[in-house]
């Protein structure tokens, strides 16, 4: 009898270390995709390309084109795509359950809200010509996730500094004003 429960004590623990061990190695994991798809976000490099991006300007997509059109500007079109791509990949493992809100808020979500903002009109009209219809969806997505939080008054417990609170929401009312 004394032996019986010595054992079921025993897989109980072996049990429950093994449990331990499984969640541990998952956030680790976790922690090793995060910091890596979020590299590029905290580098010199992926702060000047970001940089570079948003402070471009056009008055339609005409004038963008003739601009920024990769058949105008190779250089510029990689920097967008890499970022595009990347933020796409970042929503795509966020759509999957793979990355958490709050880690995108605190690591990225600023760059994130605005950059998508800034090349919707850019990614909608290469869809309908150089893009199939679904291109970009889970930037998009996330992008839209983010813009809920900040219209839904965004917390600054999760990593957006004073400077950026609201400024994806102003961005998002301007868009979509008249």
């Amino acid at each position: 009898m004394i032996r019986d429960l010595v054992a079921i004590f025993g897989v109980i623990a072996g049990l429950s270390y093994y449990v331990t061990n499984i969640r541990e190695s998952r956030r680790n994991r976790r922690i090793t995709l995060t910091t890596t798809m979020f590299q590029p976000f905290m580098t010199t490099e992926g702060n000047q390309k970001m940089m570079d991006l948003l402070s471009m300007e056009w008055d339609s997509i005409e004038d963008y084109m003739e601009k920024y059109d990769s058949k105008v500007n190779p250089n510029n079109a990689s920097k967008r795509m890499s970022m595009w791509t990347l933020c796409n990949t970042i929503g795509l493992l966020f759509r999957e359950g793979y990355l958490d809100f709050n880690t995108l808020i605190s690591s990225s979500g600023g760059w994130i809200g605005t950059l998508w903002l800034k090349f919707k009109p850019v990614i909608e009209t290469y869809r309908g010509t150089h893009y199939t219809e679904k291109a970009y969806e889970d930037f998009e997505y996330l992008a839209d996730k983010i813009i809920e939080f900040e219209r839904a008054g965004g917390k600054r417990e999760y990593g957006i500094p004073d400077s950026a609170q609201g400024r994806i929401v102003d961005e998002y009312k301007r868009e979509s004003s008249p």
